[in-house]
């Protein structure tokens, strides 16, 4: 699933398109996550006057109207020339005369849907702050995690408490830290919280960087790749060696996610709770 880098860096890719017109809107399959508006062909006309990220959503504002994107596990938008040919699952597209932005999105999770105050209130407000923020802060998460007796990572991808961090960026933040994925939250040191703090704002700044991570399908609107993936320590490393000290990778299933850590490195230390026990 594409995580923050990834949809900031397909944002910044659209820019190519701000003040350009729609011509003509395009629906082929309406059937994602939600069904595509019916009325959405009131776009025509229109012109794309700003582009906004917020957590994992584009906000594509318009004249008149603004719309809600999320890209969902295999989603991305690509610009491309109107003569091109269309892919088997392109299921929606904004024609601005030379160039049509496209989306393509072969598990259709994704959503193409208005910003209303229906969506606002579903699926907006309920979102933590944005981490690259000062609102994103050690005093912030301490407050967040102290009754959290969740793994710290499950904690982490928990978008009520910081929006946009995903398996690929928190499973890289811990090792880095030699956190133990699974460590309670509630049990981090206020060192520990500084530091993942500062860490997850390193990592995210630095991806978003190189484009973000291209596993499987994931290209920005021109069609590049990211380069992150390629300084992967931990993430889809299992059975591999640590490069700091050569012990074997190992997985674990978080919240329903593989979760790779070293176990020389991310050692899982005891809570006061189970030293009680």
């Amino acid at each position: 699933m594409p995580e923050l880098p990834e949809v900031e860096t397909t944002k910044n890719s659209l820019a190519p398109l701000l003040h350009q017109t729609v011509q003509a809107v395009r629906v082929r399959q309406p059937q994602l996550r939600w069904v595509i508006p019916q009325d959405v062909d009131k776009l025509q006309g229109q012109k794309l006057i700003g582009l906004q990220r917020r957590s994992k959503y584009i906000l594509a504002e318009f004249e008149h109207d603004t719309m809600l994107w999320h890209l969902g596990m295999s989603g991305s938008f690509r610009i491309c020339k109107a003569q091109d040919e269309l892919r088997k699952h392109d299921h929606f597209i904004l024609d601005f005369g030379e160039l049509q932005l496209r989306y393509h999105d072969p598990r259709r999770f994704g959503c193409i849907v208005w910003l209303n105050a229906d969506s606002q209130h579903k699926l907006l407000d309920p979102l933590g702050p944005e981490p690259l923020t000062d609102a994103f802060n050690a005093a912030y998460l301490t407050d967040k995690l102290k009754s959290k007796q969740v793994g710290i990572k499950v904690a982490l991808m928990d978008n009520h408490i910081v929006v946009g961090v995903g398996n690929i960026y928190a499973t890289e933040s811990l090792f880095n830290l030699g956190i133990h994925p699974a460590q309670p939250a509630s049990s981090l040191s206020p060192q520990q919280v500084e530091a993942l703090v500062v860490e997850i704002k390193r990592i995210l700044s630095f991806a978003i960087g190189l484009g973000g991570s291209t596993l499987r399908d994931y290209t920005n609107a021109m069609g590049e790749n990211g380069y992150f993936q390629q300084t992967l320590l931990a993430y889809g490393r299992a059975g591999e060696m640590c490069v700091n000290c050569e012990t074997t990778l190992e997985n674990i299933k978080l919240g329903q996610r593989a979760s790779v850590f070293c176990p020389q490195c991310q050692p899982l230390k005891k809570t006061q709770k189970q030293n009680s026990e």
